[in-house]
């Protein structure tokens, strides 16, 4: 490697490691031998393997100098010849050993991804629903990648550079020693003025790197939420063509501007470090010609020498940066790290039960509920805060019971922001109540396993959520072993068979983004025929008729007949409508149940629902009301 290529590597490796000063934490260290513990044998193979091709790196130039000497010497040319084919043999030793090193190195890095990118994910799909509330997406996915990667790379990159670096400079400094010991401490006065401008041209270039990848990043979020179906309708029906664009430019200009201030940084690093090895290599052709003219040193070991100086300055140089790539790979692993020690607040008991066969109730039984602070379900860099927000866990739910009966329909209505949406999302144990208990067929929700909950109970929400998936895909997700003849018979039952046989791939036509090929009413018959797949013996309808026209609502209401046939239901109601033959309906106002019975009983009260019924139907016509 040249000393030139040299520069360019450590300037890089300096750049784009993450510049932290913390010292060593143990604990993390344990943590990462934990996960190397799989791969120690690989990690044994990969370090000797190291150490191999670093002897060779070293013997080389050592045979250049003999052949010098043989020649100089005027030796017989089986000599050469001799020196040749050793030079020759290490030459494929060294490109074998390279590709059997890479093959390892491959396979470690990507083995340990592999690990903790599972690890990672596996955990936070066990992650409540609050801390998806919370969190950014793009920061959360960076750490599945980014973070992994340059975790891996301590495998893959440093253990091996620190190994070889180590071995080879150690081997150099002996060899060169024992050939010129005057221009060997000469060579190392030089190595100051080839190092110390790499650290600090690297730092200096490091943070102009880091504001580019600011001003990526704010034009990638800009460019994803525009782009989106919602986000191009909103630019197209309020937004300013002009602006918008003016916005983009500043950005892409600043990170042009940055990009020539890198570029023209980094050509004169190099061609000042380019103008210090030829330096270097004057000083050792000028003295050691002058030695060997002296004859107190041989003609081969100048050249050999020169050779070495290479292998001298390559391993110091990577030496100096090691410690700023261990940290970087630290930062990486403790980032990794940071989401893997963010407890799940729901958990699932080691002695869970699976809900009871046949028909089952629903119960609340003086259920108390507040919604946790972040700082309980979150990381203060997942949203991209100086800190988390410590509020929170105030009371919305003030000592509600009630029950539902085997195949009854209990509707929930209201002002919004009564607590309605909150209820529903403790049945399925999205949250987990602060007191007071919520039952299954008998059974508290926190003692039952989780695939049995999910088999058990179904939930329609009024976004009606899909895939940028197939149609059979999003429904498969209900029960993947459906056959084919049942995924028709549920479109049909959910009064969509006519309108995905005519779509251009039938059951395989991919339904976009959040499922925007589709209108809101196929969409929210598309999550009921999930439903009728699935087979759930309880049913949440969580407005599931909200937002949509009357011709919508009318398709959506017969699918929805359908879903609720014999089953256990809490039916969540924007229009009141649609509650009128629930077995018992629910008037919900600040966290509490302030009426309750049927559709005619609660007339008669001429309470809260009186009110609300009143204000919807005033004058004969279905308004839409604050329910």
């Amino acid at each position: 490697m040249s000393m030139e290529t040299t520069a360019w590597v450590q300037l890089h490796s300096v750049m784009n490691a993450q510049q932290d000063r913390r010292p060593f934490a143990r604990a993390t260290l344990r943590r990462i031998g934990a996960f190397a513990r799989p791969h120690r044998r690989r990690i044994w193979q990969f370090v000797m393997l190291s150490v191999v091709t670093a002897l060779l790196a070293v013997a080389t130039p050592v045979l250049a100098g003999g052949v010098v000497d043989a020649i100089v010497d005027d030796a017989d040319s089986s000599t050469v010849v001799r020196y040749a084919l050793l030079i020759a043999a290490i030459a494929l030793a060294e490109a074998g050993l390279g590709l059997l090193s890479r093959w390892l190195s491959a396979n470690l890095g990507e083995g340990l991804i592999l690990d903790l990118r599972t690890a990672v994910f596996d955990h936070v799909q066990r992650m409540p629903v609050a801390f998806f509330t919370r969190t950014r997406t793009g920061a959360l996915v960076s750490r599945l990648n980014n973070d992994v990667i340059g975790a891996q790379r301590a495998f893959s990159n440093t253990l091996s550079g620190v190994v070889g670096n180590l071995v080879t400079l150690l081997l150099t400094l002996a060899v060169m020693l024992t050939l010129s010991w005057q221009i060997t401490l000469l060579a190392l006065v030089l190595l100051p003025v080839f190092v110390v401008p790499a650290r600090r041209m690297g730092a200096k270039m490091a943070g102009l790197q880091r504001e580019a990848a600011h001003h990526n990043a704010a034009m990638g979020t800009r460019m994803t939420e525009r782009f989106s179906a919602p986000g191009a309708t909103l630019i197209k029906l309020f937004g300013r063509p002009g602006d918008e664009s003016a916005e983009f430019a500043a950005r892409a200009r600043r990170v042009r501007d940055i990009g020539v201030r890198t570029a023209m940084a980094q050509s004169t690093f190099i061609t000042a470090l380019t103008l210090v090895s030829a330096l270097a290599l004057a000083l050792v052709y000028g003295l050691g010609g002058y030695f060997a003219l002296a004859g107190t040193l041989e003609a081969g070991a100048v050249v050999s020498l020169a050779l070495l100086l290479t292998r001298l300055y390559a391993p110091l140089t990577s030496l100096a940066g090691a410690r700023v790539e261990v940290m970087s790979a630290l930062v990486s692993f403790e980032r990794v790290f940071e989401i893997l020690d963010l407890k799940p607040l729901i958990e699932e008991k080691k002695d869970a039960v699976p809900v009871p066969e046949g028909p089952v109730a629903i119960e609340f039984e003086n259920v108390r509920f507040g919604y946790p602070a972040a700082d309980k379900v979150s990381l203060a860099s997942l949203e991209e805060v100086v800190s988390l927000d410590t509020r929170g866990g105030d009371e919305v739910l003030h000592g509600l019971s009630f029950r539902a009966e085997p195949g009854q329909t209990v509707a929930l209505v209201g002002s919004s922001g009564a607590g309605k949406s909150t209820i529903a999302q403790l049945l399925p144990r999205l949250y987990d109540t602060d007191e007071g208990t919520v039952r299954i067929g008998g059974v508290d929700v926190r003692d039952l396993t989780a695939d049995s909950m999910r088999a058990t109970l179904g939930m329609v929400t009024q976004d009606g959520h899909l895939f940028h998936e197939s149609v059979r895909a999003n429904l498969l997700l209900a029960r993947p072993e459906a056959t084919e003849d049942e995924l028709w018979d549920v479109l049909r039952r959910s009064r969509l068979e006519d309108l995905v046989r005519s779509l251009p791939d039938g059951l395989d036509t991919v339904v976009g983004e959040r499922g925007y090929r589709l209108s809101g009413g196929e969409r929210q018959r598309m999550t009921i025929a999930r439903l009728l797949l699935a087979r759930q013996r309880v049913v949440i309808l969580d407005e599931a008729t909200a937002h949509l026209d009357n011709t919508s609502e009318a398709a959506v209401q017969e699918a929805l007949g359908e879903a609720l046939a014999e089953r256990t239901a809490v039916v969540i109601a924007h229009r009141l409508s649609t509650v009128r033959s629930a077995d018992l309906i629910l008037v919900v106002e600040a966290g509490r149940i302030v009426e309750r019975g049927t559709h005619e009983e609660l007339l008669a009260l001429e309470g809260r629902y009186a009110e609300l019924y009143r204000t919807q139907f005033a004058k004969g016509a279905q308004a839409v009301g604050a329910v």
